[in-house]
């Protein structure tokens, strides 16, 4: 589990394939790996990864290929990643409960200064739609977010300077994809109501 919550950026810089995925080393002189044993998760702009390898500031995962066909972000050089490391039963939840089992991949419609802020408009994958609500939670790239608004399958956020400044959706440009996971409880809910 995690929170949503980016503690730092990474960069993939080297892609090995294989049989069936890749194997990826991030660069991540800003995200703490003293206490990152091999076997731990660690979400990449929404992706939980297991780490396999571990150097000085570096680290290595495996992407499966039915990782690769269900987002974006994770198959390119240069690439920089959202990261977070696991949620502890003790740490503080500054965000939301995140999974980080992506459901989707939305696309950019608007990503705009307004003030000192920035608005960012995505389009959601028409099965996702259901799942967003005003005033409720979503995460975008492995960034909790509070949705403002919304109109059918597209929905607003509100991003805050630090947002922008510290993670990789001061990148985003209409047209670019996003890694999607609605609300975990949105999903619960539904199933229950099912029942």
């Amino acid at each position: 589990m995690f929170t949503g919550i980016v503690t730092a950026t990474g960069k993939i810089t080297h892609i090995e394939p294989l049989e069936r995925g890749l194997r990826l080393t991030i660069s991540a002189p800003g995200l703490d790996l003293k206490e990152v044993a091999i076997g731990d998760s660690i979400a990449h702009s929404g992706v939980c990864l297991t780490v396999v390898a571990k150097k000085k500031q570096a680290y290595q995962v495996e992407v499966s290929q039915e990782t690769l066909s269900c987002t974006v972000g994770l198959d390119a050089l240069g690439n920089e990643v959202n990261l977070e490391k696991a949620l502890r039963l003790c740490d503080f939840i500054g965000g939301h409960l995140v999974s980080g089992h992506v459901d989707g991949v939305g696309e950019v419609v608007v990503f705009e200064p307004v003030g000192e802020s920035h608005r960012l408009e995505i389009k959601a994958p028409k099965a996702l739609a259901k799942y967003i609500a005003k005033k409720g939670s979503i995460t975008v790239d492995g960034v909790s977010l509070t949705v403002n608004e919304v109109k059918g399958r597209r929905f607003s956020i509100n991003l805050i300077p630090h947002t922008v400044a510290v993670t990789t959706l001061k990148h985003l440009v209409p047209g670019a994809k996003v890694n999607l996971e609605v609300d975990l409880i949105a999903r619960y809910v539904e199933r229950l109501l099912k029942r």
